[in-house]
C-alpha cells in the first residue's frame, strides 16, 4: 500500500469505525437486510452560534457513489481475524443502492432539523455512518464560521489564508470549499482552487522581505515582476514600509500598478488610518489595504465599528479551524427499519422516529419559524429536505454547480431574522417546532418498545 493516502483511494470505504464492520457481519450473520432510515441532525448549537450553514453533501455523495471494498481494503480486514471470507466475498460486492433525501448546502439550519436522511439497506446504511458525518462535520462547522466572519466585514472582501493551520489537507481543501460557500470571496489554497474553480489569492512572506538586504529592492523586484501585486509593509516598520510603497510609485511613474498594500500586526486600525491618509496624499487612492493576523469576526466588526479604512480581510486559523466553537453535537441515527419507527429514549439523547420533512414558514422574505414534521406530511411553508440520490445514483438536486451553492447561501442567509445574522446570541432564538402527527408517532413508538415489542 503506497505511503500517501487519499480519500478517493480505492480503500476509502476503510474511512469508517471498525464497529461498522463488526456490526454489518452480525446483521450479515442474522440475515438482517430490510431497509432502514438513518437521520442526521444535531442537538444543540455551539456556543455562540445561532444557525448551522449546512455544508459538505456533494462530498458525501460522492462517497455514497464510489463506496466499494477494494482487494487492498478486503485484505486487510482478513488480517484482522475478526471476519470470515464468506462474510468479506459478500462485503467485495456491496455497493450502496439507498436513497438519499437531504437539505440544499448553504441552508441555515437548527437543532433537531435533519441534515440529511439515508434510506438503504440496514448494513449500507450503517455502514456510512462514519464518513457521512465527518464530512458534513467539518464543512458544516467551518461554513458557520466564516459566514458570521463575512456578515461582520459588511460587504466588504474577505479571503481565506488558513490553509497552513487547518486540521489536515483534507481539511484545509474542503474548508476552503465551505467558506467559500459562505461568500469569502478567494482562498490562498491553489488546489481549492483547482479543484474547484475557487479564486485564488496571494500576497508575499515576511521572509522575501527578511532576505533581501533593503526593503525597497523587495519592493522593487516584487513589483516589476508581478506589477498588479500586494506588498507586505510591516516587517519591520509599518509606517516607513508604507512611506517606501510612495516612493516606489514616484520612481516607477505610470508603471507602478500596485493594488494594495499588507497590515499583518499591530493595531490594525490605527496603522490603516496612518497608511490610508498617506497614500491619499501622495495620489495613490487607488491602493487599497488588506489586513491580516490573528483576525475573527469579533476583530473583523470591532474594526469595522472604528471606521478603520480596510478594504479586505485576509482570515487565517481562527476561521479554517473555526477556533471558538470547533465541533457540533452532530447525530446519525436509526429512526426506522423494516417499516417500523425506531429510537432512543436515552436522557438528553432522545431522537425523533421514522424519515421527516422540515418546513420552513417564511413571511415578507423572511424566515420565521421552522417545523419538523413526519415525511408525508403537508402543511405550510417551504419543504427543506429534497431527495438528492436515488438508487445510489445522484439526482439533478445532487448535482448542483458550487457557484449555484454559494449563490444559495447568499439567498438563505439573507432570509433569515436579523438577530440570527448577528455575532449575539439570538434573543430570542429560532423557533423550531414539532409537529403533532411526529409527536404522536413518537408516542406510539415509546409505548411499543416499553411493551418489549419495538418492531410490532
Amino acid at each position: 500500500m503506497s505511503s500517501v493516502f487519499r480519500v478517493d483511494a480505492g480503500d476509502a470505504a476503510l474511512l469508517t469505525d471498525l464497529y461498522q464492520l463488526t456490526m454489518l457481519q452480525a446483521y450479515w450473520h442474522e440475515g438482517m437486510e430490510e431497509e432502514a432510515v438513518f437521520s442526521l441532525f444535531f442537538r444543540t448549537l455551539p456556543e455562540h452560534r445561532n444557525f448551522v450553514l449546512a455544508c459538505g453533501l456533494d462530498d458525501v455523495l460522492h462517497h455514497l457513489e464510489t463506496l466499494h471494498f477494494d482487494e487492498g481494503a478486503l485484505a486487510y480486514l482478513a488480517s484482522l481475524g475478526s471476519f470470515s471470507d464468506a462474510f468479506l466475498a459478500w462485503l467485495a460486492d456491496l455497493r450502496f443502492s439507498g436513497d438519499v433525501h437531504a437539505v440544499a448546502e448553504g441552508t441555515p439550519l437548527f437543532p433537531q432539523e435533519p441534515l440529511l436522511e439515508v434510506t438503504a439497506p440496514i448494513a449500507q446504511a450503517q455502514l456510512v455512518e462514519t464518513a457521512i458525518m465527518n464530512q458534513i462535520h467539518l464543512q458544516s462547522v467551518i461554513a458557520s464560521k466564516a459566514a458570521r466572519v463575512v456578515a461582520a466585514a459588511r460587504g466588504r472582501t474577505v479571503v481565506e489564508f488558513g490553509m497552513r493551520r487547518a486540521q489536515g489537507s483534507d481539511a484545509a481543501l474542503k474548508g476552503a470549499r465551505a467558506c467559500y460557500v459562505a461568500g469569502v470571496a478567494a482562498t490562498s489554497d491553489l488546489l481549492a482552487g483547482r479543484v474547484y474553480g475557487i479564486p485564488v489569492v496571494g500576497t508575499m512572506a515576511h521572509s522575501y522581505i527578511e532576505a533581501h538586504d533593503d526593503e525597497r529592492d523587495a519592493f522593487r523586484a516584487f513589483a516589476e515582476l508581478y506589477p498588479d501585486t500586494v506588498l507586505l509593509v510591516d516587517t519591520y516598520d509599518t509606517r516607513e514600509g508604507v512611506r517606501r510603497v510612495i516612493e516606489l510609485a514616484r520612481e516607477l511613474g505610470p508603471a507602478f500598478r500596485v493594488r494594495a498594500i499588507r497590515l499583518d500586526s499591530g493595531d490594525l486600525g490605527a496603522l490603516a488610518r496612518d497608511a490610508r491618509a498617506q497614500l491619499d496624499a501622495a495620489g495613490l487612492e487607488q491602493v487599497r489595504i488588506l489586513a491580516s493576523g490573528g483576525l475573527d469576526e469579533h476583530a473583523v466588526a470591532a474594526l469595522m465599528a472604528a471606521a478603520a479604512p480596510i478594504d479586505v480581510f485576509a482570515v487565517g486559523t481562527r476561521m479554517a479551524a473555526s477556533s471558538d466553537a470547533p465541533d457540533l453535537d452532530l447525530a446519525y441515527k436509526l429512526t426506522a427499519y423494516a417499516g417500523s419507527g425506531r429510537l432512543k429514549t436515552s436522557p438528553g439523547k432522545a431522537i425523533w422516529p421514522g424519515p421527516k420533512q422540515v418546513f420552513r414558514l417564511e413571511e415578507q422574505g423572511r424566515a420565521v419559524r421552522d417545523r419538523v414534521a413526519r415525511h408525508g406530511e403537508q402543511g405550510p411553508g417551504r419543504p427543506l429536505l429534497e431527495p438528492v440520490m436515488r438508487g445510489g445514483v445522484r439526482l439533478d438536486a445532487g448535482r448542483v454547480p458550487l457557484e449555484q451553492v454559494r449563490a444559495r447561501a447568499a439567498s438563505e442567509l439573507e432570509c433569515l431574522p436579523g438577530r440570527l445574522r448577528a455575532l449575539e446570541p439570538a434573543d430570542p432564538p429560532y423557533p423550531v417546532e414539532i409537529s403533532d402527527a411526529l409527536r404522536e408517532h413518537r408516542d406510539r413508538v415509546v409505548r411499543r418498545v416499553a411493551d418489549g415489542d419495538a418492531g410490532r
